[in-house]
């Protein structure tokens, strides 16, 4: 959902690196290898760092970085693991674990954990039940590193110069769209994602909205063609080409952060914590600052639950304990805080010292706040990335251009949800 590198050199890298398992290095050294999943150049760096002080800490193990863009990265991983060609260590989010696990290519960590006094008991309980509930067995797949939160990323100095202050309700939000789009002057109150990674953030504005707290109810069906829903998302389809740019529709994270920061012709632009680097890099902690998901005018603050990430050890691996090791050297407290600090996200590791971070800080606020509904995002689906993405994505955008009512794609959307959680009940009961 975030940064990519280039492709061609990402690829190449793959190519040599190779895709599976490594033995010997020819210096005496076990050899692995680690997947970056969401690779890019803010990214890879840090992932390159970790690994190096993992192999100072550790001279007979050598690590064999490769990174892959997110858009590749599930299709990657499953034609290595038909093809009995896995890395031995990987970069895995709860969102895609599902999957994986279904098809039996990961270790469960469980008693590793537990065996480990610096991560046994040392991990956010909210985040480890989460990691346990995308999976029917209930167990821990992936060492938690971190998770993320919906942001809305806006011009504080515009904000500033105007004397707008940042909208807290949906209404309000709507309001300050409007007074920041001024065409004539190339300036928009807001950027759309319409293309790849767009209906996550869809969904957010739309259960943000609304103030419906379930995917499902109670008797398995899918809420989101609620009447409140169809509304909520007929109001923020009508942003596009009005208070956005109309090369909106083929946004994908790139294009949609180089309106924001690089082009500087928005005013708001709707994220994640995640792209917190790329906006400091442009722009600077004096030019933007973020606000949570505003509350719906007629509920309570409804907010997404975010995918855990974390790294997975390999079942088809050879070299397990070496892997656990790494992934645990990861997971630890002063790389967990590492890794997360440079992502601009939420350490996993509770020993990890607090942030003073102003992102972090009011993401922390809402989702602290007990009157805030998390809204549990069904990462537990295997089909869930291939409904909202091969699927959902070319919908969304007939939506934008007005060839599809809003009521008529979360009628169907609605419909593949239900059908796919039922399947997932009759499977595992």
């Amino acid at each position: 959902m975030r940064r990519h590198a280039p492709i061609a050199a990402v690829v190449l890298t793959a190519v040599l690196a190779g895709c599976g398992s490594g033995g010997g290095s020819g210096d005496g050294r076990t050899e692995i290898t680690f997947w970056d999943t969401n690779a890019g150049p803010a990214r890879t760096p840090v992932w390159q760092h970790a690994i190096a002080e993992f192999e100072k800490a550790n001279p007979t193990i050598k690590v064999n970085y490769v990174g892959i863009p997110i858009t590749q990265a599930p299709q990657k991983l499953d034609t290595a693991i038909a093809g009995g060609g896995t890395p031995d260590v990987a970069d895995i989010s709860t969102s895609g674990l599902g999957s994986l696990v279904a098809q039996k290519a990961l270790e469960p960590v469980d008693e590793r954990i537990a065996r480990n006094p610096a991560l046994n008991g040392k991990f956010n309980e909210a985040l480890l039940t989460t990691v346990k509930n995308v999976v029917p067995d209930g167990k821990m797949y992936i060492y938690p590193i971190s998770t993320n939160a919906g942001a809305f990323w806006y011009r504080e100095d515009w904000f500033k110069e105007a004397g707008v202050e940042a909208p807290k309700t949906w209404s309000e939000f709507f309001t300050v769209v409007d007074k920041f789009t001024k065409p004539e002057e190339n300036r928009f109150g807001f950027t759309i994602r319409g293309g790849a990674g767009s209906v996550a953030q869809m969904l957010e504005v739309v259960y943000g909205q609304s103030g419906v707290t379930e995917i499902f109810d109670p008797s398995g069906k899918a809420t989101l063609n609620d009447p409140r829903n169809v509304t909520a998302l007929e109001k923020y389809a009508g942003l596009y080409k009005k208070n956005t740019p109309e090369g909106d529709l083929q946004n994908d994270y790139v294009k949609m952060v180089a309106q924001f920061d690089t082009a500087g012709s928005v005013a708001i632009m709707q994220h994640n914590l995640g792209s917190y680097q790329d906006h400091m890099k442009a722009l600077g902690e004096e030019k933007v600052a973020s606000f949570s998901v505003p509350k719906s005018d007629s509920g309570p603050q409804t907010v997404l639950s975010n995918p855990v990430g974390g790294v997975a050890v390999f079942s088809a691996g050879e070299h397990k304990e070496e892997a656990a090791k790494l992934a645990e050297f990861f997971a630890s407290k002063e790389m967990g805080g590492y890794l997360a600090e440079k992502s601009g996200v939420i350490p996993a590791n509770t020993d990890v010292p607090p942030s003073k971070a102003a992102h972090i800080l009011e993401v922390q606020r809402v989702l602290n706040d007990p009157a805030t509904k998390v809204v549990q995002m069904p990462y537990h689906l295997p089909e869930f990335n291939q409904i909202t993405k091969t699927w959902a994505e070319p919908q969304f955008q007939k939506v934008l251009l007005g060839r599809l009512t809003a009521k008529a794609f979360l009628d169907e959307l609605a419909g593949k949800l239900t059908q796919a959680q039922a399947e997932y009940k009759k499977r595992n009961g």
